[in-house]
């Protein structure tokens, strides 16, 4: 019987990429999967010597740079589509089979999204199964941490989910569990002390970056390279159980999880 090869497995970020060093570190990379390179939207990006130390090439598109040569502020959607296509160019000699975005600052365009359909996946520091009254994820964006604790929401999770056009809208794949909102949180919100709440929700979100992101980075490339992830009717199915699952202690170290073929 033939082996299957590793899935080739590239990671986007932008200042830092939280959990990669858990998952160049797995045993099964090599075997599962591989890591075929990391590419970077800022070049300060912290993580290149963990990168290049793992075997692992690294390059650099500076999205700063890039829109400062075309004249166009970062939101411009024009640029951005152009700088994607240069990304698709970019990642083209790599050949991955997954793209995961790791603390991945920037909407991803069409230029990415149709070169690799269904194959992107994004790493996001808010509970997506919490919906507001449209039915919508209800902690979008950059800021999501920040808002839920604002918001008085008891505890906070990170989710791993497909990307699509629309920002924090795809199929949800995993989910760390629960990281309560210490008390702290709730007198700062009666004494309108906005910077306790900032200084609060910064030191939350790094706890949860900090423990939990290694094994959601790690199981999530480990679920794709198992061919455990399928979406039908717009909601992800792994190994037959509607997603998201959640990984098993915030996902401290959690081994793989039990009852998903092949994973």
């Amino acid at each position: 019987m033939l082996t299957p090869a590793p899935l080739r497995v590239a990671v986007l970020s932008t200042a830092r990429a939280p959990g990669l060093a858990a998952l160049l570190a797995d045993p099964d990379r090599g075997r599962m999967f591989d890591v075929v390179g990391c590419l970077a939207s800022d070049a300060a990006w912290q993580d290149q010597a963990t990168a290049v130390a793992a075997g692992v090439p690294v390059a650099v598109h500076d999205l700063a740079a890039f829109c400062a040569r075309r004249g166009a502020p970062r939101r411009d959607l024009v640029a951005r589509a152009e700088y994607d296509a240069q990304a698709a160019e970019l990642l083209r000699p790599w050949r991955p089979g997954l793209i995961v975005l790791c603390g991945y600052l920037n909407l991803v365009t069409s230029p990415l999204l149709e070169r690799y359909p269904g194959h992107i996946v994004n790493l996001h520091d808010a509970d997506l199964t919490l919906a507001a009254a449209d039915g919508r994820p209800r902690y979008r964006g950059l800021h999501a941490t920040r808002d839920a604790i604002v918001a008085g929401e008891p505890e906070t999770r990170s989710t791993a989910h497909l990307v699509t056009p629309e920002l924090d809208m795809g199929p949800l794949v995993l989910r760390t569990a629960a990281f309560p909102v210490h008390r702290l949180a709730a007198d700062a919100r009666r004494w309108d002390a906005t910077d306790i709440i900032r200084a609060y929700a910064y030191a939350h979100r790094e706890w949860v970056l900090r423990a939990a992101w290694g094994p959601l980075l790690r199981e999530t490339v480990r679920l794709f390279a198992a061919g455990a992830v399928r979406v039908l009717g717009g909601r992800a199915v792994i190994g037959g159980v509607l997603g998201p699952l959640t990984l098993p202690d915030g996902g401290r170290a959690a081994p793989p999880l039990a009852g998903v073929a092949g994973a």
